[in-house]
């Protein structure tokens, strides 16, 4: 393509679209390790185990036998119905296949729901700090999202107390995340359940992200769908990439009231067809008795690791306020060290060679204090980076912005 010293417009919409930073450390990061550089990354959200060795035999399987063309917008009706079935023996919830969508990731269903259901200028509520693409897709669709503070005091949880106290006019839905990024924090159920039916008294939609269910410790699994009295306003949102390790697969799901489905399933033919083929059969796999004994090993081990890594942090005497409940990650107070996530973890990753996510990637304001970590490496590695970062900032001087 011929170079031009003329730029020429980008749409409105997507100028006020933030970068996702944990991007750019996972770049710096990969840098330095190609240049010979030891680098411990505990920055990007995703499991360190392959996909399980039962979605490559399906998907490999699939391949071969020719079925690798498009599936209805839907998904593979296989699919769906042993969704139904897993979550009915997992969850102990009674959801038909038809109120199930199979979906290119997670992000896929979260932008189809949030299209169906959004026009111009409505407002979207939900916590901060939040996963930060969640507030960039409102803003794509020219809808506002009402971002409230949320502490330790609540989990950096939403409840029904908070919802009541922020509520305006104008809010069409209220997104939550349980366990949530980067907190690792839960909803209880029966909270869940007044929230949704509040929010059903305001004609707004309850979109419950639930991507690291499965992925939860000292409690079982638990979906907001499991529950009697459930609302018709509620969306559920999940993926194949957390607990079941297939992130690259791209395949996720919406569960969603029967009268969106037309809605969505019109939305996916236009925008992408449908998930790809090959990850739908390997996911089938994902959901076999014997897979997911061995899910629960994993999970067993990120569990181990949450409780090293956070007695290891509070040895080194750094400020984790809530022991997580769920997902992989600890949130981790900096004020002592920084007012400037981003420069701190920039500052820890030329010096230690250990990579976090800035806290500004999920809260615009105390994120500016927070950093993520993520306990997606083995056990010795991750108690290596504790004694790093202690080691340098022994040498550092407190309340330094860097």
């Amino acid at each position: 393509m011929t170079q031009t010293t003329r730029s020429f417009p980008i749409s409105d919409n997507v100028r006020q679209i933030e970068p996702f930073r944990v991007m750019k450390i996972l770049g710096e990061a990969k840098k330095m390790q190609q240049s010979g550089r030891d680098i411990i990354h505990m920055e990007i959200g995703e499991p360190d185990f392959p996909s399980p060795t039962c979605v490559h035999t399906a998907a490999g399987k699939a391949a071969e036998q020719g079925l690798t063309h498009y599936t209805a917008s839907l998904g593979l009706p296989e699919l769906r119905n042993a969704l139904s079935a897993f979550y009915k023996t997992f969850y102990q919830a009674e959801v038909d296949a038809d109120n199930f969508m199979v979906t290119p990731g997670s992000s896929s269903a979260l932008q189809l729901v949030l299209s169906a259901i959004l026009n111009s200028g409505d407002r979207v509520l939900m916590a901060d700090p939040t996963y930060p693409c969640n507030r960039q897709f409102v803003k794509l669709l020219n809808a506002e999202p009402i971002l409230v503070e949320v502490d330790h005091t609540s989990r950096y949880q939403l409840n029904l107390q908070i919802l009541q106290r922020n509520w305006q006019t104008g809010i069409k839905a209220v997104m939550v995340a349980t366990p949530a990024n980067p907190t690792g924090t839960l909803i209880e159920k029966d909270e869940l359940l007044k929230m949704a039916q509040f929010l059903a008294e305001k004609q707004a939609y309850f979109i419950v992200d639930e991507i690291y269910q499965g992925l939860v410790y000292q409690r079982p699994a638990e979906s907001i769908l499991a529950q009697e009295n459930l609302p018709d306003n509620v969306i559920v949102i999940n993926s194949f990439s957390k607990f079941f390790g297939m992130t690259g697969w791209r395949l996720g799901w919406c569960v969603a009231p029967r009268y969106l489905i037309d809605p969505l399933d019109r939305l996916a033919q236009n925008l992408y067809l449908s998930a790809p083929t090959p990850s739908q059969y390997g996911a089938l796999a994902a959901l076999n008795k014997e897979n997911l004994q061995e899910l629960e090993q994993r999970r067993q081990i990120f569990e181990q690791r949450r409780d090293r890594l956070y007695t290891a942090m509070l040895d080194a005497g750094f400020k984790l306020k809530l022991l997580p409940q769920g997902a992989f990650y600890l949130y981790w107070d900096i004020s002592d060290w920084s007012e400037d996530s981003e420069s701190f973890c920039r500052e820890l990753l030329q010096h230690t060679g250990v990579a976090l996510t800035p806290g500004t990637d999920f809260s615009p304001q105390q994120g500016r204090h927070h950093v993520r970590l993520a306990y997606t490496t083995d056990e010795t590695r991750l108690l290596e980076a504790v004694e790093r970062i202690a080691d340098y900032l022994q040498t550092r001087p407190q309340n330094n912005c860097g």
